[in-house]
């Protein structure tokens, strides 16, 4: 299963028409150790979920919160709270984000931590930016079959933000976003 997860993964990195990257042999090396830099700081976050995913639904739910993020030890690394509430309050979510920056790679590897669960879930959602776009893919399980997951992060401006994740279940042909949150100063 790990092979397969992580094959998709090499082929998603080295497909650019699924990404929409520039190929390597085009792209001037640059560094994107600060490539995050822009969500440093503290942001009020308003997230429209999807929870019924891939079957054509447009019920969304509404949530609004914090999204908190630091660097680590003055390093490539930063670490988001993040928590939001319906406005009834019977919702919540709660996560943590770890992102981490390979200089080899020139690329991010992002991880959602489960605290309550006490898990690190592997592998990482990679991927890097170009400009002030990011896109970051990954393989997960839903609803029994392994999809192809994309998270767009965009910097909107000094008091602007979006994340916006997309589930494929075509191999990227096509994509339905079920996730996107915003967040301003």
């Amino acid at each position: 299963m790990i092979s397969r997860i992580l094959a998709a993964l090499a082929l998603v990195a080295a497909t650019p028409a699924l990404t929409g990257a520039t190929p390597p042999q085009q792209q001037a090396q640059r560094d994107g150790a600060h490539d995050f830099d822009f969500l440093i700081g503290n942001w009020k976050a308003h997230v429209r979920r999807l929870p019924d995913r891939l079957v054509g639904s447009t019920k969304w739910i509404e949530y609004d919160g914090i999204s908190n993020h630091q660097k680590l030890l003055d390093t490539n690394a930063n670490f988001e709270e993040f928590d939001v509430r319906t406005a009834d309050g019977t919702g919540r979510i709660k996560a943590q984000t770890l992102r981490l920056y390979d200089p080899k790679t020139r690329q991010w590897a992002i991880y959602g931590i489960d605290l309550d669960a006490g898990q690190l879930p592997m592998p990482a959602t990679v991927g890097q930016f170009n400009g002030k776009r990011g896109e970051f893919y990954d393989m997960e399980p839903w609803k029994g079959r392994m999809i192809l997951v994309r998270f767009v992060w965009e910097d909107l401006g000094p008091k602007a933000a979006r994340m916006t994740q997309s589930f494929s279940a075509d191999g990227g042909k096509s994509w339905e976003a079920n996730w996107i949150c915003e967040l301003t100063r």
